[in-house]
């Protein structure tokens, strides 16, 4: 694999949460690019997005969503890239409403989830799945 990571969240309130994992993947040396894109409020660009990713070089995609979180499921289904999913705390839930939805994939559709809030694992992860990262 290569060593690409696309970094998605349905709102630009999400970048707090989600820079802690980009700078994660950047200090690794990983080439990260950030979009932001609704999986409600913009589902064409959002499918396009993900639907091109494989072919613009990504090897995985990171997605950060809370409430519905619908932004990790509606990646996975556009693409064959290994998506993980960050379940973004918002709204009265605390983002277990988040969790709960991203965990809750129907077969075929495939995210990974990592804690509420925790991007930075979302990115090691992502860097174990590129063979990126510290030796043990």
């Amino acid at each position: 694999m290569g060593g690409r990571v696309l970094v998605m969240m349905g709102s630009e309130s999400d970048r707090p949460v989600m820079q802690k994992g980009v700078d994660v993947l950047a200090e690794a040396g990983v080439d990260v690019d950030v979009v932001v894109s609704s999986a409600h409020r913009d589902p064409v660009r959002t499918a396009e997005v993900a639907s091109s990713a494989e072919s613009n070089g990504f090897s995985a995609i990171i997605c950060g969503a809370g409430l519905s979180a619908a932004l990790p499921g509606v990646v996975a289904a556009h693409t064959r890239l290994p998506v993980i999913g960050v379940p973004i705390s918002a709204g009265t839930l605390g983002g277990l409403d988040a969790l709960l939805s991203i965990v809750q994939m129907p077969p075929g559709v495939p995210v990974a989830t990592v804690g509420i809030d925790n991007s930075r694992n979302a990115a090691h992860l992502a860097l174990r799945l590129l063979g990126v990262g510290r030796e043990f």
